[in-house]
Parts: structure tokens; sequence; C-alpha cells
């Protein structure tokens, strides 16, 4: 019997939670092996923002940075991606 594989959002979480200080997008998209329209979603939902009137996960926040877009778990992601 095989594992069910891990959720696009459950994958974002653990690599995520690999890098305290937080991925650029390109780097996090090339390493999850989507396309970049996939991981934006994907983001959109797990991220703080409310989306068609639905509170988005707050467990993810993409901020800019000297390099770009970096996706950084905030504390709640952190304590989700512990479990």
């Amino acid at each position: 019997m095989t594992s069910p594989q891990p959720s696009l959002a459950e994958r974002v979480l653990a690599e995520l939670a690999a890098y305290p200080d937080g991925l650029s997008l390109p780097r996090l998209r090339k390493r999850l092996d989507v396309r970049m329209s996939l991981l934006m979603r994907t983001l959109a939902w797990l991220g703080e923002d409310a989306i068609g009137g639905v509170q988005g996960a707050g467990l993810v926040h993409v901020e800019e940075g000297a390099r770009g877009a970096i996706a950084v778990l905030t504390a709640r992601g952190r304590a989700e991606a512990g479990r």
C-alpha cells in the first residue's frame, strides 16, 4: 500500500519550514517543481488576505525584500508545519 502524496499546500509549508528566513518565489517554485501561477494561487489561499469574502488561512506571508518577493511562514504557519 502506498501513502498518499502530500498536497501542494502541505509541500509549501514543509519547504518554508526548512527556511525560517523565507524563500524567494522563483526558488520555491523550482524546489516544488510547479508553475508559478499554481504556486501563486496556493500562496494566496495560504496567505492572510481574504479572497472572494473567504479569509485566507494566515499561514504564509509574502513580502517584498531586496531579493524580490519572499514567502515566509507566519507564527501560525510554523505551528501548522510543525504538526
